[in-house]
């Protein structure tokens, strides 16, 4: 595995959250993702941003470009240090929300990319690790 380029943001308040969409996309359109594949990972990249943001206290988003195979990715993997998901099978299921949201959240980032990894425990945090190849 080659990675291009490793970026550390930080996802502490809601301007974090747009400074990630960002950053995001940009990474996307270098690496030559259609818009389509850009807007999922955007997509994707917001709604861990938020959580992380929301119930974890917030965290860093490590991301990555790898190329593995002759193929381009980007890797984003979101951390925190917030109370952890006691069953992360229930919060991954479509309709399952700690909060006000739909209940979409996990499970639909985790359609939106090719990889998504999660390791939660309570009381010790979230990473969770997505990533989109072209």
């Amino acid at each position: 595995m080659n990675t291009l380029a490793d970026t550390v943001l930080p996802v502490r308040s809601d301007e974090d959250i747009v400074r990630v969409r960002q950053r995001v996309r940009e990474v996307c359109i270098a690496a030559g993702f259609s818009l389509v594949d850009q807007t999922k990972m955007v997509t994707a990249a917001s709604e861990l941003a938020r959580n992380a943001l929301q119930h974890g206290g917030g965290g860093d988003m490590h991301m990555a470009t790898p190329v593995e195979n002759g193929r381009r990715g980007v890797r984003l993997t979101f951390m925190d240090e917030g109370p952890g998901i006691a069953d992360v099978a229930q919060a991954l299921r479509d309709g399952y929300t700690t909060g006000s949201g739909l209940g979409l959240g996990l499970g639909g980032a985790k359609r939106l990319v090719n990889e998504f990894a999660i390791d939660s425990r309570p009381g010790k945090g979230t990473r969770i690790m997505i990533a989109r190849w072209k």
